[in-house]
């Protein structure tokens, strides 16, 4: 399919990855004529931001985009990179959704005019899926360091950096699973740890998805919490679906030979500086993780479910004398997991908070016609994901054609427009 400069198009979804094919899907229910505009491919994010030996971390059947569950032999398996970005290519075929791929949207302004590098187009509506992982963030303290760099995007496989120490920064889902990967192929790994949680792969005898899925946890909504703005901002806990799926635990690393330190504060050209916190940052790690496995205690005493009895975790390993800075010498590489920020620059409508972010209830913004998708907490915790994207496409499509009918949905409040 290709773009025809001038042309006029009922509904635009600029993104082409889980959350656009998914609003793609429902607009199609609902007979909406529409285009998907896709800066690279689809699933580029998958493709190109993720290492050789990437997965899932949530369990196969949690792959739901609506009309496609996940139906392969492994329901309770994690998806490697590959198969990822199959499954979203199955899809797109298999409802031959009306895409354009290689063309970025380059400005939105006002009367819903798209800039591309293909031409401009117009459009009626126009849903901003393009996820919240745009613009890879690099603290400046890194130009200090002469060592060689990498984000957690570049990120591809131990080879790929020099021979030498690795410092990984960050202990999110991408951060200590680069870590993990790094430690496995033999490297020496030094970790500046954060204050993500962690998660243990299972408990009870089954994956601690499915009893967070179970409890309902997954369906409830962002306007359930008392403080909705700090659980946006909330770091994922990690673990990983490596090799059927294990816990990622520091402490057992730290125990076979990795290098752990408090948060990273500060460097110069020679040497990293470290806060005196990894103590504090490991047992907030397993508190919280402990905290789940009481909170499903407790469903399963509610509820009278047989499940086995499991031994609670111990520490395997206690920091004692953690230096509060290293040398960069001997240090081949450096690996920043620290996440990224958006790039909503092209987009010119009056729509951002004070924090550079969307504003919107459940997408809808305060300009008529305007929605995004795939946001983190947009409105649960499975929006933008796989096991919760549905949910929202399928909001934002019934929103879409009212305001076809002359019903307007602005950031949420209902008004009819005469």
């Amino acid at each position: 399919m290709q773009l025809i400069d001038g042309a006029h198009h009922p509904v635009v979804v600029i993104g082409g990855g889980q959350a656009g094919l998914a609003t793609s899907w429902q607009l199609r229910q609902h007979g909406v004529d529409h285009l998907v505009l896709e800066a690279d491919r689809v699933g580029s994010e998958w493709r190109n931001r993720r290492w050789d030996s990437f997965c899932l971390v949530t369990p196969n059947w949690q792959c739901r985009l609506p009309g496609f569950p996940y139906d392969g032999p492994d329901p309770d398996g994690f998806m490697i990179r590959d198969e990822i970005v199959g499954y979203l290519e199955n899809y797109r075929r298999a409802f031959d959704v009306p895409i354009v791929e290689g063309v970025r949207a380059t400005r939105l302004e006002a009367g819903f005019r798209i800039g591309t590098t293909a031409g401009t187009i117009t459009t009626g509506q126009v849903v901003v899926a393009t996820g919240p992982y745009q613009s890879p963030r690099i603290p400046r303290l890194a130009e200090r360091i002469q060592v060689v760099q990498l984000h957690s995007s570049q990120y591809k496989r131990p080879e790929q950096l020099p021979p030498g120490d690795v410092v990984v920064v960050g202990t999110g889902q991408s951060g200590c699973q680069i870590a993990e990967d790094l430690h496995l192929a033999g490297r020496t790994v030094h970790l500046a740890t954060g204050t993500a949680p962690r998660v243990a792969r299972r408990y009870r005898g089954l994956d601690v998805v499915t009893w967070l899925d179970r409890m309902g946890y997954y369906r409830k909504g962002i306007d359930e919490f008392d403080d909705a703005d700090a659980v946006r901002l909330r770091a994922n806990h990690y673990v990983t679906g490596r090799d059927g799926g294990r816990d990622i635990d520091l402490r057992k690393f730290a125990r076979e030979g990795m290098r752990l330190y408090g948060r990273l504060l500060d460097a110069d050209r020679d040497t990293l500086h470290f806060a005196d916190d990894l103590q504090q940052n490991l047992d907030h790690a397993d508190a919280v993780s402990e905290g789940i496995k009481d909170a499903i205690d407790a469903y399963v005493a509610a509820e009278a479910i047989d499940a086995p009895e499991e031994a609670r975790y111990e520490p395997v390993w206690q920091p004692e004398n953690t230096p509060e800075s290293v040398s960069l010498q001997g240090i081949a590489a450096i690996v920043w997991s620290t996440g990224f920020t958006r790039e909503d620059s092209w987009i010119r409508l009056p729509v951002f908070d004070g924090r550079g972010h969307p504003g919107h209830r459940r997408g809808v913004t305060n300009v008529p016609g305007l929605y995004f998708i795939g946001l983190p907490w947009q409105h649960t915790w499975g929006s933008g994901r796989f096991g919760g994207v549905a949910d929202d496409a399928e909001y934002l499509a019934e929103r879409i054609v009212e305001q076809r009918a002359g019903v307007h949905w602005i950031a949420g409040v209902h008004r009819t427009v005469a």
